[in-house]
């Protein structure tokens, strides 16, 4: 009801400015503290010498990134590069058989890269899942799946496999670690899937093929079996009208957001600051709003990057990979809060939507997000960090569904109604402002620690009311007001789209 409806043209105006405004009022708290406390002893370990001409030094607090684009950059443009030529080669010469290059080149880059024992033992996760997915029995599969991705998670099995892992490659754990655990839900999926196959089984080559795909391999996205077997053994290869342009584009949008990540390390030291809590005490409250937001936005554009440099190359391989995430800014609601969407696709089909079906009943879908949740902890790692943020996100998902039951009920449902459209987006919009920060405090803690997300909490919530807490809820108000709006001219868009073609057919009809 509220999303399709406009608000005055004004009042979005309005909404801009306030955000605009509230936006830069925080970037320059943040700035400030920057360059006060880039010197601080707390700040030695995570803030190192940056650019010299400019004299600023950088934010290298976050492993993963520096692993991307500093240590492992050359080896990732080497061996994807090596995969788009043969890809190309093979895909003009014998196109019938490229499924099987992306195999065959995936497996021996891990050979290369990781040694014989740690492929071995990937390829003894593929046979011991693949018998069991001859049996055809969709809770054994779990059990097996789920038994050896604990096996990875959990202590002192994991230190034993890891041990395996031999060599000098300074990053061998990492990849040790995100190499066997996309590979054992892959085989899940390849497993899942077979259960569903009604004349016989996919064969250990179609394992093989799917899993080494080298794109795909260490890091994700995961894409389910079903989709990119349909895709990957498809022959009749053809680009759609300007796909090539999208694509170029998008990979030029990738380095844009890679130098803008490169600024903001240089300038705003987002992952250091709240890591120093004896700092972040003293901190304005805008300045710690502004943090906990940016942190999230900061998350989201590294999976963004992340994924949209191995979807880039998928797209050139002909396939159709899972999106980067939702942004931050644009998630008001826990149903939409990942960033990951592979893994999102993968437990949506497996686990969410077979349980929780139409997700309109409360108890149905209580036993569906728990048990969504119990599995996404075990694929995160167990520890008290991730219980904490699983037991939030578990609870913000069912709560929304509890409010959204209780305010069916008359009179609420029937005051809604009497109040019109453009208001009832108004309340709307006050409880979906209120949700925003409910989804960043739960997940900064997984980002930051459970400290900052505490003290971030504490400080808008109690100590900062009645000023700092209706002030921040005012401009996220604006934000979400301007989201919707956003959301409403798309769903406009689509519907003109989808009527086109029917009108478009009643005329050759006529």
């Amino acid at each position: 009801m509220g999303i399709k409806a406009a608000l005055p043209r004004y009042e979005l105006y309005l909404y801009t400015a306030v955000l605009a405004v509230a936006m830069i009022w925080a970037t320059t708290w943040i700035l400030e503290a920057s360059n006060e406390n880039v010197n601080r002893k707390a700040f030695k370990q995570s803030v190192k010498p940056g650019w010299y001409y400019f004299g600023r030094k950088m934010d290298v607090a976050d492993f993963e990134w520096m692993m991307w684009f500093s240590t492992f950059r050359n080896h990732i443009l080497f061996a994807l590069t090596g995969h788009v030529i043969f890809a190309k080669l093979f895909t003009l010469l014998a196109p019938k058989h490229r499924s099987l290059v992306f195999g065959v080149y995936g497996g021996l880059a891990v050979l290369v890269t990781m040694g014989w024992t740690f492929l071995a033992l990937v390829l003894s996760h593929c046979v011991v899942l693949y018998s069991v997915a001859m049996i055809k029995s969709k809770w054994m599969c779990f059990a097996a799946g789920l038994a050896t991705l604990a096996s990875i998670k959990l202590e002192p099995y994991n230190s034993w496999q890891e041990s395996l892992v031999t060599g000098s490659f300074q990053l061998q754990d990492i990849l040790f670690y995100g190499g066997c655990g996309f590979s054992i839900m892959r085989c899940m999926s390849f497993a899942l899937e077979n259960c569903e196959k009604k004349d016989g089984s996919y064969t250990f080559c179609d394992l093989l093929r799917y899993n080494f795909y080298l794109p795909f391999f260490f890091f994700g996205p995961i894409m389910t079996f079903d989709k990119y077997h349909a895709q990957a053994n498809h022959t009749k290869l053809t680009r759609k009208e300007r796909e090539m342009w999208n694509i170029t584009t998008k990979a030029l949008l990738h380095l844009g957001l890679v130098l803008v990540v490169d600024v903001l390390f240089h300038y705003l030291y987002i992952l250091t600051i709240p890591s120093d809590i004896k700092l972040v005490g003293k901190l304005s409250d805008w300045c710690l709003a502004g943090l906990a937001y940016s942190n999230l936005v900061y998350d989201w554009l590294k999976a963004a990057v992340m994924f949209g440099v191995i979807n880039t190359v998928a797209t050139l391989d002909h396939l159709d990979p899972p999106q980067p995430p939702k942004c931050i800014t644009m998630l008001y609601v826990f149903a939409e809060t990942h960033f990951d969407r592979g893994i999102n696709d993968w437990l949506c089909r497996y686990v969410y939507d077979y349980i929780g079906g139409d997700h309109d009943k409360i108890f149905r879908e209580l036993l569906a997000t728990l048990c969504t949740f119990a599995i996404t902890t075990l694929w995160l790692g167990p520890c008290e960090l991730v219980y904490i943020w699983s037991f939030f996100n578990c609870f913000g998902l069912n709560f929304e569904l509890w409010v959204a039951k209780f305010f069916s009920i008359p009179p609420f449902s029937t005051g809604e109604g009497a109040m019109g459209e453009a208001m009832s987006r108004r309340v709307r919009g006050l409880f979906n402002a209120a949700n925003f920060w409910a989804i960043v405090l739960y997940n900064v803690l997984s980002l930051n620690s459970l400290e900052f997300a505490k003290l971030v909490g504490r400080r808008l919530i109690f100590k900062g009311f009645p000023l700092s807490t209706v002030s921040v809820l005012l401009v996220t108000y604006c934000g979400v007001q301007l989201v919707k709006e956003r959301e409403r001219l798309q769903a406009l868009r689509e519907e003109a789209e989808a009527v086109q073609p029917l009108d478009g057919a009643k005329e050759k009809a006529e």
